[in-house]
C-alpha cells in the first residue's frame, strides 16, 4: 500500500505555514502524514523531517510546496533528493514546479530534465538564503551605526562599585572578594573593571 506524505517547513516560529498546510490538505493527505518543522533550511537535522524519513517506505509519495521548503543548502538538497529517490525509492512531487515530479518522465530524457531543474532550483534556494543572511547582517550593521542596541540591556553597576573597584585596584582585596561584593561572577567583575578603566581615560 502506497502512503502519501506532505512536508512543511518554515524558518522561524513567527512565520506562517498556512499556505503550505492548505496545499497539503487540498491533496487529501492524512493529517498524521503531514510533517512540519519550524527550523532553518541550512541542513536536514530537523526532528520532524528525520521522523518522516524513517517512516517512509519504497513507492511512497512525498509532496512539498517548493524546493526551498525541503532545504536551502545546494549540496544537501541534491544529496537528500538522491537518498529519497534512489535509496528510499519514493516519489517526490514539488507542487510549485511540475517538472519536478518523479512519477513521470522516468526515461533518460525525463530524468535528465528533472536533474537539471533540481540543480538550478537548489542553487537558487541556497543563493536566496545567502542573500537573506547578507541583508540581515547589513541591517544589523546599519542599526548599530544608528546606535540601536541588540540583546538585553546591561545591568546597572552596584552603587558602591567604584569603592570596591578602588580597593581591588589597590590590592586591598582579591578579585573574588570584589566580585562577591558586587554580586557578580569574577569574569563579569573583571570585564566591568576594564570597561570602567577605559571610560575614565
Amino acid at each position: 500500500m502506497i502512503n502519501v506524505y506532505g512536508y512543511v517547513r518554515v524558518s522561524t516560529k513567527e512565520q506562517n505555514e498556512g499556505r503550505q498546510l492548505v496545499a497539503m490538505q487540498e491533496l487529501n493527505i492524512p493529517d498524521k502524514n503531514i510533517y512540519m518543522d519550524k527550523l532553518s533550511g541550512k541542513n536536514f537535522e530537523r526532528p520532524m523531517y528525520q521522523s518522516m524519513l524513517k517512516k517512509m517506505r519504497q513507492d511512497d509519495l512525498l509532496y512539498i510546496k517548493s524546493i526551498d521548503r525541503l532545504g536551502r543548502n545546494y549540496e544537501e538538497i541534491l544529496d537528500q533528493w538522491r537518498i529519497l529517490t534512489k535509496e528510499k525509492k519514493i516519489d517526490i512531487v514539488v507542487l510549485d514546479m511540475p517538472l519536478l515530479d518523479t512519477r513521470r518522465g522516468k526515461d533518460l530524457i525525463g530524468t535528465f530534465l528533472s536533474d537539471v531543474v533540481l540543480q538550478i532550483l537548489s542553487f537558487v534556494a541556497e543563493n536566496e538564503r545567502a542573500t537573506i543572511k547578507q541583508r540581515q547582517a547589513e541591517g544589523i550593521a546599519v542599526a548599530k551605526a544608528r546606535g540601536v542596541r541588540f540583546g538585553r540591556p546591561p545591568k546597572p553597576l552596584p552603587e558602591d562599585f567604584y569603592k570596591i573597584y578602588q580597593k581591588w585596584k589597590e590590592g586591598k582585596i582579591t578579585g573574588v572578594v570584589a566580585a562577591n561584593a558586587c554580586n557578580m561572577p569574577v569574569s563579569t567583575f573583571l570585564y566591568k573593571a576594564r570597561a570602567y578603566e577605559k571610560s575614565e581615560r
